[in-house]
Order: structure tokens, then sequence, then C-alpha cells
């Protein structure tokens, strides 16, 4: 039977509607922005459709070769951290999810506190200097090795899995690894693409460790680029407005901001749709167990 359709779901409808529409509209302003020059974003800020569209902003942008410098560190950071993070994490989640880990409960609870308390910066910039990893990606790739939060959304999708099939594994002679790496992964795929998708924004995203530990300018991962892009922006404006100081005209700075944006971003909007079907099934499961 056809369901009616009520006045509540018409509003509901409406509702949803708008909230798409105020999230939606500010992401495209953005990719308008970077397809826009300078002199039409000055007569209409609010673009809709360039009329003019140019991939002038892209060419500047990718002109300056930091964006690229960028790329490599990040594509590094990612290639050689997300393996420590995944296999960090789930070999932790696995050993506390294991009914008869002597003393599973109180490190499960020390590992609670490191999500209110941590030894801050400085007691980390010490230990790194003393390892002689300052101002090198390994000290970017350690500083970040488990997310307490990520481990336990992991160790309850591994507490969920029957017992029997650890006790079975265990009569045919299977130690823990095998156990780990031939029977509770290929079953935990849902938790994996949820948690690999996790570290991969986090590592993308990385900006802090790398800001504190690293000073050499080719070895700036992409976040700190386009950190340095807008405050070159903002500040290009700044003088502009003033006008003390003859500024080339033929770069548009909020052009650029927005290009840098969109060129940081793609990656990640590319990879998530083909986990995104791992990601919800992951996270809802991962979650009911506690």
């Amino acid at each position: 039977m056809r369901k009616k359709i009520n006045i509540a779901d018409i509003l509901l409808i409406a509702i949803i509607l708008l909230w798409a529409l105020i999230i939606i509209l500010p992401f495209f302003n953005v990719v308008v922005i970077s397809f826009t020059t300078n002199k039409e974003y000055l007569m209409r800020p609010l673009l809709l459709f360039p009329r003019e569209p140019t991939l002038k902003n892209y060419m500047d942008l990718f002109e300056d070769g930091r964006v690229l410098i960028g790329y490599g560190t990040t594509l590094q950071i990612l290639l050689f951290g997300l393996p420590v993070n995944l296999f960090l994490t789930t070999s932790f989640a696995y050993g506390l999810s294991r009914k008869g880990y002597p003393g599973r409960k109180p490190i499960f609870y020390f590992v609670l506190v490191t999500m209110l308390f941590n030894g801050g910066i400085i007691p980390m910039y010490l230990l790194m200097m003393k390892l002689g990893l300052t101002d090198s990606l390994g000290s970017v790739v350690l500083a970040y090795g488990i997310n307490t939060f990520y481990m336990i959304i992991m160790r309850n999708f591994f507490s969920g899995l029957p017992d029997a099939l650890i006790e079975s594994a265990k009569i045919d002679g299977a130690g823990e690894w095998t156990i780990l790496l031939r029977i509770i992964l290929p079953l935990s795929m849902p938790i994996i693409a949820t948690i690999t998708l996790f570290y991969t924004v986090d590592r993308w995203n990385e900006w802090f460790n790398a800001m504190i530990f690293i000073k050499s300018p080719n070895l700036q991962p992409l976040q700190l680029v386009l950190r340095s892009i807008v405050l070159e922006s903002q500040l290009l404006d700044k003088i502009s407005a003033e006008g003390s100081v003859v500024i080339d005209q033929q770069r548009f700075a909020n052009g650029m901001k927005m290009a840098a944006v969109m060129v940081t971003m793609l990656p990640i909007m590319c990879v998530f749709p083909f986990l995104q079907k791992h990601f919800a099934k992951g996270v809802l499961v991962g979650a009911i167990k506690s």
C-alpha cells in the first residue's frame, strides 16, 4: 500500500533540504571562487556560476611549488604512519578483547585516562630531541601511534566475535598471531575499513606535530602549506586594502586560497565513497557493545 504523505513528512523534507542547502552552498561557493577572476569576484563576491571561468588560480598555486612539496611530504607521512597506526591499534585492541589476557581491565582503564590527560608538548619534544628525530618525518609518524577512541571501537568489535572461533583455532594449534591474522582480521573488514578511513583523514590533516617538530621548508606537509597560503593571502588583502604597497594584480589571493582548499580536500573526497558502506557498518557494529 502506498504510504500517505502528511504535513509532518513535508515539513521534515523541507527542513532536510534547507539544511542540505546550508551545507552545500558554502562549499559550492569555494569551488566557484577557485575558478573565478579577481575582477569578477570584486563585482560579485557571492557567486553561483562564474561568467568567465579560469584555471589561472590553480596554475599560480602550482607555480608556487610549495603545494607539490606538501603533497610529497603528506603522502610520505600517510605511507609510513598509517601502517604504524593500524598495526598498533589492531594488535592492542585484540589483546584487550581477549578475556584471558592478564591485567586486561587495569590496562584498559589506564588507556582511558590518556583520553583526558597527557604528558604535554614539552616532554614529547624533549623525547623526540633525545631520539634525534626532530626536523624529520619520523617525529611526526611516531608522535601519533594510537588513537584511544579508535582502539576502543575496534576492541568492542573484536569482543563481539564468537569465542568458539578462537577456541577451535587453538585446538588446531594456532597461536595468537595466527588467530589474529587468519581468523579475526578477515572477519573484521568493516571495522578495519572504518579505522583505516579515520587514520587516513588524521594523517592527511596532519599539521600540529609537523608544526612543532619540523622546521625545514622542504618537509612541510600539505596542511601547513595551506596554512601559509591562507595567512599570506590575508596579509596581501590587508596590504592591498591599506594601499601601502603595490601588489601584483595578476594574482588573485582569494582565488588561490580557495584553489588550495580544493586541492587539499579532493583526494579524501575521492577515497571516501569507496569506503562509505564499510564505514557506516563498522561504526554501528563497533559502538554497540561496550
